[in-house]
């Protein structure tokens, strides 16, 4: 599988930011998007909020996310616990970052930083455990070469890379994290995805 999305790579993560995009709150002042990586969803909610901030553990991606939106002014990029960044949030995103915390904690923290009518979108990654899952991760296997070759017609010759971020297998199956979300924000919706993701949209009750 490795070998043949590398003959078309594309990105399984900036993927969805469409699906972000096309989820936003009303409100749109202040956004939050923890664990930014590159930079590029940053940059994409720019010029759809007064003030984005962008916020990653590692260095190295705050850099890259600084150097992305160096000439975008309502952006600010903070390191470090993103949970004790001066809020409320209208938004706050998470793309293949919530499977790197402490679950629990982490969507009791967005639950507290976000405003009235606030919207949690979370991009996931789950390890396949039931059928259902089992059944999504074949067609995402099957339609994953499909994508790639719509998105990067052009066959590569560079082969496999390497992440240019860091990646951590989740371990948290996708009932278990649906229950734990759920305790903490009644109402969120769940949802499985091709390209071996998973999607979560919760609005704060104003």
């Amino acid at each position: 599988m490795a070998r043949l999305n590398a003959r078309h790579p594309w990105s399984h993560n900036d993927h969805f930011h469409r699906w972000i995009l096309s989820n936003l709150p009303a409100r749109r002042r202040k956004a939050l998007d923890v664990g930014c990586g590159q930079g590029g969803l940053v940059a994409a909610l720019a010029p759809l909020f007064d003030t984005v901030v962008g916020n990653d553990a590692d260095p190295a991606m705050c850099d890259d996310t600084a150097d992305r939106c160096a000439d975008l002014a309502n952006v600010t990029i903070a390191g470090g616990d993103w949970a004790h960044l001066d809020g409320p949030f209208d938004l706050v995103t998470m793309v293949a970052v919530l499977h790197h915390l402490d679950v629990d904690a982490a969507l009791r923290d967005v639950r507290d930083l976000l405003a009235p009518g606030g919207r949690f979108l979370v991009v996931g990654l789950a390890p396949p455990r039931s059928v259902t899952d089992h059944l999504w991760d074949a067609a995402s296997m099957v339609t994953n070469p499909l994508i790639g070759f719509a998105k990067h017609p052009r066959v590569s010759r560079v082969g496999p890379q390497p992440p240019s971020y860091p990646v951590q297998d989740p371990v948290m199956a996708y009932d278990d994290l649906r229950r734990r979300t759920e305790a903490v924000m009644p109402g969120a919706r769940m949802r499985h995805r091709v390209g071996f993701r998973h999607t979560i949209a919760w609005t704060k009750p104003a």
